[in-house]
Order: structure tokens, then sequence, then C-alpha cells
């Protein structure tokens, strides 16, 4: 027998035994049982493809939203938002703001209680509650957490946030206290928020910030000048400003001003979607 009868034979062989094996793969039963379970229980079973059965379509909800309730809350739903308030802070308060909603705007003298409550993620969720609510009843109290001194950055900043968006005008008075506040985060808050106040008392607040030692409030104020009075100056490098320049400009704005302010008329400008 030659080398290449050999090589032959030996291939076929291979080949009888991988055919042998996959006839008892094809034949066998498709699982095997437990030990101890007789295989005669089990009747041979050929795999089948369980049809495709789509999922139920979704009922279709009505797109109106449930109107908030502007009845006097009763004793028990005082009693209520009261429990409410603790639950502002933590796992729950998504569900409390919501309670508070679902209360509506007579719920306001309760959730007011929350702006001097320990805890400052309580006190930053009444605010979002309040802008929730639009509550605009509850502006003379943001006002005055905005204008407390005592009181962290961020929750006095969303506060004048929210006030300004719901009743403007009410809220010079707070852009004219932060205007000097020491911290200059709290400083460039006001800056900013004066241009949705359509009111011309923020316009010389807003000049007198020109001249602030930190650039980025100098700049936000004049910002919103921009915004407001539409008046356009001469060129000035504002990013690379020094103090003494920006005390020239504000020179510059403040005759502008004083030559305008009797008979000037504010555009009425852009205002944001929501309170942050």
């Amino acid at each position: 027998m030659t080398v290449q009868q050999r090589h032959s034979c030996s291939w076929g062989f291979v080949l009888l035994i991988v055919s042998v094996g996959m006839a008892q793969t094809l034949w066998a039963k498709p699982w095997s049982l437990p030990i101890g379970l007789d295989p005669a229980d089990k009747e041979w079973g050929i795999p089948v493809q369980v049809p495709y059965e789509a999922p139920p379509k979704g009922q279709d909800l009505s797109a109106e939203s449930v109107p908030q309730n502007t009845k006097p809350l009763t004793a028990v739903e005082v009693q209520r938002a009261e429990a409410l308030l603790p639950l502002l802070e933590g796992a729950q308060e998504f569900w409390a703001m919501g309670e508070f909603v679902h209360l509506g705007e007579p719920s306001v003298p309760v959730l007011v209680k929350g702006l001097t409550m320990p805890g400052p993620r309580i006190r930053y969720n009444t605010i979002e509650t309040i802008s929730m609510l639009k509550a605009a009843s509850a502006v003379p109290s943001l006002i005055a957490a905005a204008k407390e001194p005592n009181e962290i950055p961020r929750v006095r900043e969303h506060a004048l946030r929210v006030a300004v968006r719901l009743d403007g005008a009410k809220a010079v008075d707070a852009i004219e206290v932060l205007a000097k506040d020491q911290n200059s985060s709290i400083r460039k808050a006001a800056a900013f928020e004066a241009r949705y106040v359509r009111e011309k008392t923020v316009v010389p607040v807003l000049i007198g910030m020109i001249a602030d030692a930190e650039r980025f409030v100098a700049l936000s104020a004049v910002q919103s000048l921009w915004i407001l009075t539409r008046h356009e100056t001469e060129f000035h490098d504002w990013e690379t400003s020094t103090s003494q320049d920006r005390q020239e400009w504000t020179v510059e704005w403040s005759e502008w001003w004083n030559g305008q302010k009797h008979s000037f008329e504010l555009s009425d400008p852009k205002r944001p979607a929501r309170a942050h």
C-alpha cells in the first residue's frame, strides 16, 4: 500500500467517526435528566420555535394635566403640608415637592417656612417648589432669603432667580442689596438677573457695577445693560480690562444715562424658560 493510499484510509476512518458522532447527536434527547431519574420517563422531543406574539398596545392617556388646587387648605391639609416640610430633604424629596404642587398655591404660607428650616437642601427645594407652583405670593419671602447674609450663596442666588421670574418689579430692592454684597458670586448673580427686570431703577445699579473689582462681575453687568438699553458704546476690551479702565467706562455710561433717563423706555427683555 502506498503512502497516498494509507493517508486516504486514515482520512476515511476519521470521517466515519465524525459521521457516527453527528448521528448520535442528532438523534439524542434534547435534554439530560438529573441523576436518579429514569430516562424512560421522558419522551423524545424535537425543538420547536414558539411563535412570536407582539406585546399588547398601551392605553392612550390624556395629555391634560390635573389642575392645581385653588381652594383654601383644610385643617387636615395644613397638618399634612407641615409634615411634608422635613421630607424636602432626602429620599422622598421629589415626592414631597409633588405633594406641595398638588396642594397648590394655598400651601405657600406653610411652604415658605421651609426657607428658614435647618438644612440647605430643604431651603433650596423649597425655592424650587415655589418655582414649580409659580407662586408670586411667595416673592417677599424669596427676597428675604436672597438678602440673608448668613445664607449660603447657592440658596441666595436661586431665591433671587425665582423671585425675578415670578415678579421682577418686586426684586429691584434685592438686586440693589446683592450688588454690594461681599461675595463676588452674589454680585454676579445680581448683575445677571437684572437683565430680566423691566424697571429703569436697575440701570444705575448696573452702571455702578461696571467698576466692580472682579472682571466677571463687571462683564455680566455691562451685558445686562446692553440687553436692557440696546445702547451701543465705543469698543472696549472688557476681557483684559483693568479696574481703572472700568471706572472710566462707568463715567461714560453715567453721562449717557443722565441725558436719557427721563425719556428712555426700556425694551422688553428676554425671559428665561424656568428657574434652575
